[in-house]
């Protein structure tokens, strides 16, 4: 199958990629500059010079939404100046590899805007060739704001949900995707967890990192807030396996296990040698910065049994704290390895 990944320069993104390329599959990877062209080009990845529409009239647009992928970035889609005439001609050559390809992943991080106005353009111009894409959002659309306190909710893949307005964007794509599968276009949306592994940015490099700034291992209240994760291998197989078998108007949940954000502090507290620390949610956004603070404070659960029982997908790891030690980690407690 021939695939163009949106976002192949990103975390998600470019392991999405390497994994495909590695089964079989034709890839093409949006690069916006020379350097990302190079990098894809390493990998054996095809690079496809171009980039996602910009603001009208240029303008910037906060990002404010935590809703993807944890770990992700933005995989170098936003920011690139030009005329409105460049801009659009830059995002008119991604449009063009979509005609060319069998299917589309979408797994680009972009500000809300750049992302509605992106994956608006792909489906209209997958509309009608029943073509697949797929759409990388993330379970922090189920988040809530618990200050810490445990939830006893955890969400299957269609269960109703109360979504917390700086994720109701997010939520609106992928709903706009889904619904793409009535204008024969096989498109699906994949929410993967916490993703954690090689590289990730997740929770564990956060508590770590709060021991540079306080010289403790911190959580948010009573610290039972639990966030569903997956590790990154069990991720790109899970997009491979939506490729193959998904269908068309699905939404998949890729998770494998939770851990309240306490313990996951008490774990480093031993690895370091050092103590826990309880913060107030305004002390948290002083450590992690606003959305870091709320995504600490917050608890988003969920469950995959649509995922499990129609792909068949079964993750093969479950236990986060393995990562617990690894020297990258260490270093962002400014501790020896």
């Amino acid at each position: 199958m021939n695939v163009l990944v949106v976002g192949a320069t990103g975390f998600v993104g470019g392991a999405v990629a390497r994994h495909l390329a590695t089964r079989g599959h034709t890839v093409t990877g949006l690069a916006r500059s020379g350097e990302a062209a190079a990098r894809l080009t390493a990998q054996g990845i095809t690079p496809v010079a171009g980039d996602l529409p910009g603001p009208p009239g240029g303008r910037s647009e906060p990002s404010g939404d935590f809703s993807g992928p944890s770990g992700d970035e933005p995989g170098g889609l936003s920011g690139v100046s030009g005329t409105g005439q460049e801009e659009r001609g830059r995002f008119e050559a991604v449009l063009a590899a979509a005609g060319r390809a069998d299917a589309v992943i979408f797994a680009a991080q972009p500000d809300p805007g750049t992302e509605e106005r992106a994956v608006a353009g792909l489906l209209d111009a997958l509309a009608g060739t029943g073509k697949t894409f797929v759409f990388t959002s993330g379970t922090g659309v189920l988040i809530q704001r618990m200050g810490g306190a445990w939830s006893e909710d955890s969400f299957g893949e269609d269960d109703p949900f109360t979504v917390e307005p700086l994720a109701a964007r997010r939520l609106g794509v992928e709903r706009s995707v889904r619904a793409a599968a009535e204008r024969q276009v096989r498109s699906l949306v994949i929410r993967p967890g916490l993703i954690w592994g090689p590289g990730d940015h997740g929770h564990l490099s956060m508590i770590y990192g709060s021991v540079a700034a306080t010289g403790a291992a911190c959580y948010v209240g009573e610290g039972l807030n639990t966030y569903s994760n997956v590790h990154i291998d069990d991720v790109v197989r899970l997009f491979a396996l939506a490729l193959e078998k998904g269908a068309a108007g699905a939404l998949y949940h890729a998770v494998a296990g939770e851990i309240p954000n306490r313990w996951i502090a008490e774990a480093v507290a031993d690895d370091l040698g050092c103590g826990t620390r309880t913060l107030t949610p305004e002390e948290a956004a002083g450590v992690w910065g606003d959305m870091g603070g709320l995504i600490l404070a917050g608890s988003s659960r969920c469950r995959a049994p649509r995922t499990r029982g129609e792909l068949g997908w079964t993750p093969a790891h479950t236990d986060m704290l393995t990562m617990i030690g690894e020297p990258r980690l260490r270093n962002l407690a400014d501790r020896p390895t």
